[in-house]
């Protein structure tokens, strides 16, 4: 009996190997933040190491997402953190949106909650010390001000939903 779930367990292995996740390679930059916005160098080197790979539209990646189920983990991981924040597809958000993902940007990395520490645990070049931090905040401030000035002020709150009951 357990020779039978070995080799099911070894199958399942296997067979789950072809099963493989789309890349994020796709390389559009058309609508990349800084078709908008200027990046200093030192900002784009901390994207490169520590944000592009989970907010951009060109994940590095590394040879053990060729092996599932840890592609798949990747690929989830790399999916959520484009649905948070997209630098590639940065230009096309509404300028309040634009607005508000620049503050979170430092209330995250404030908080310590970006990058995640399963990827710093691998990437040690991607960990942020507090100048690096610094240098980030500094930049989306530096756009939040930007933005204040080319747009009235009502058309960078982000709009709530009510969550009004529906009529029966």
């Amino acid at each position: 009996m357990a020779k039978k779930v070995t080799a099911g367990i070894l199958t399942i292995l296997v067979v789950i190997q072809f099963i493989r996740p789309t890349k994020n390679d796709t390389g559009d930059e058309t609508k990349s933040i800084s078709t908008q916005f200027p990046v200093p160098a030192n900002v784009q080197v901390i994207l490169k190491r520590a944000c592009n790979d989970c907010h951009s539209n060109k994940t590095v990646y590394p040879w053990y997402s060729n092996i599932q189920p840890l592609g798949w983990w990747l690929n989830d991981h790399v999916n959520e953190g484009k649905r948070e924040l997209n630098f590639s597809a940065f230009a096309s958000y509404r300028p309040a949106k634009q607005f508000h993902k620049l503050e979170e940007i430092s209330k995250v990395l404030k908080k310590g909650e970006m990058p995640l520490d399963s990827y710093t645990w691998i990437h040690k070049d991607a960990v942020l010390g507090n100048a690096k931090k610094k240098a980030l905040m500094d930049w989306a401030e530096s756009l939040r001000s930007t933005l204040k000035a080319r747009f009235p002020a009502d058309s960078l709150r982000t709009k709530r939903r009510s969550h009004t009951p529906a009529p029966r």
